[in-house]
């Protein structure tokens, strides 16, 4: 289960691409996240995906 904290799933998602995962589609996948959710809520805090660096900046 991922957390709902925003700051927490910011830490949460990062962490695990940079230690597990190449990309933020095989993370969803692989979590059984919906992607759309997950970047709506991480967008709320002004963090958005950045494909070339794996992680939300």
């Amino acid at each position: 289960m991922i957390p709902k904290d925003p700051v927490m799933l910011l830490s949460y998602t990062n962490t695990k691409l940079r230690d597990s995962y190449n990309s933020l589609e095989e993370f969803c996948q692989s979590q059984d996240v919906d992607r759309q959710m997950l970047e709506e809520t991480l967008s709320g805090i002004d963090y958005h995906y950045d494909q070339k660096q794996n992680q939300f900046i």
